[in-house]
């Protein structure tokens, strides 16, 4: 059955973003999600940039303070949310890498079970449908639950932002709208099943 949002409801998002560069268009969205927000979500964008390159020689000797706090920050949320560009028809590094840490350990990542969105904008025409299909697939493999639809691929994006990465286009807007009430909705059919879960 699907959840109804209630006025008392109230979920906390971390937002990631898969680029480094200040004036990124995904950076630019993630910020105008935050405006554009209902009341329902607190959306709070966590930085990548600090988080060093997965290998398991490192994690074996302790897991850097860096990677702790993004794994605290996902895990003490209700929702997580992730602004991908698309290089190279993919994924970019900074964020398969984040992707890497997060998903330890196998089966018992903070990702499990997280209700979750993907969103990106690019100057191409698809957006980054393929980025956005592939973390579909890594999600599968953290058994991370992905918003279905609507999905968010901003095409054209250098038209829809302006020079001080505002994002200007009302009808991209007013679809991140109908995206972020889906979002909420979504959110709230786990959280709904975490107090049945509670109750029995």
């Amino acid at each position: 059955m699907l959840h109804l949002l209630e006025a008392g409801d109230l979920f906390q998002v971390v937002g990631v973003v898969g680029s480094l560069r200040q004036a990124s268009y995904n950076k630019a969205l993630l910020r105008a999600v935050q405006q554009l927000a209902p009341v329902a979500l607190q959306i709070r964008i966590h930085d990548l940039s600090v988080i060093p390159l997965f290998s398991e020689d490192v994690e074996r000797t302790g897991i850097p303070a860096a990677v702790a706090t993004l794994r605290k920050a996902v895990a003490e949320t209700d929702g997580f949310l992730v602004a991908t560009p698309e290089y190279n028809h993919g994924v970019p590094g900074v964020l398969k890498n984040a992707f890497d840490w997060l998903s330890r350990p196998p089966g018992k990542s903070v990702l499990t079970g997280k209700p979750s969105a993907i969103l990106g904008a690019s100057p191409g025409i698809t957006g980054t449908a393929r980025a956005q299909s592939q973390l579909r697939q890594a999600f599968v493999f953290t058994n991370t639950p992905v918003l279905p639809q609507p999905e968010v691929l901003v095409g054209r994006a250098h038209e829809k932002f302006d020079s001080e990465g505002r994002l200007t286009d009302e009808r991209t807007r007013q679809f991140l709208g109908l995206f972020l009430e889906s979002f909420a909705t979504w959110i709230g059919r786990f959280a709904e099943r975490h107090q049945t879960a509670g109750v029995s």
